[in-house]
């Protein structure tokens, strides 16, 4: 099965998805991009998933126009934002769903009151693709 998960930025809510989709059934071919990506995926996002045993210290935001003439069978979109502009694909979808999640990123405050909300919304992330994947 290959999924796309598509957020604005691709820095943290849609890379989280993907660490967790690709941990939860290695067999998945999982992607994720943004609709106007960011410079580099949150350092919090980051240790947020390390703390569960998932490595996205690598990963890059992607645009999404490099995946809009790719098929998928599932294209998830974790923010309002891109749910609203997500782009016309040009390759077979099988569906679209939307799993809206706040942006952990907008949280301000001490670093440990970020990491909190990252670790918020990672399992939350990681309750609600279990029950689709399932």
């Amino acid at each position: 099965m290959r999924i796309l998960v598509l957020c604005t930025g691709n820095s943290a809510r849609s890379q989280m998805a993907e660490g967790l989709l690709k941990a939860h059934d290695p067999s998945l071919e999982v992607y994720s991009a943004g609709t106007d990506p960011a410079a580099r995926v949150h350092p919090a996002a980051v240790e947020a998933m390390r703390e569960m045993g998932i490595d996205i210290g690598g990963a890059i935001p992607k645009n999404v126009a490099r995946f809009l003439n790719q098929a998928f069978d599932v294209v998830v979109t974790v923010c309002d934002g891109a749910n609203e502009t997500c782009p016309v694909f040009l390759g077979r979808v099988g569906r679209r769903v939307h799993i809206g999640f706040e942006d952990p990123a907008r949280v301000e405050g001490s670093p440990e009151a970020v990491l909190a909300a990252f670790r918020r919304v990672r399992d939350r992330i990681g309750e609600r693709l279990a029950d689709f994947v399932a």
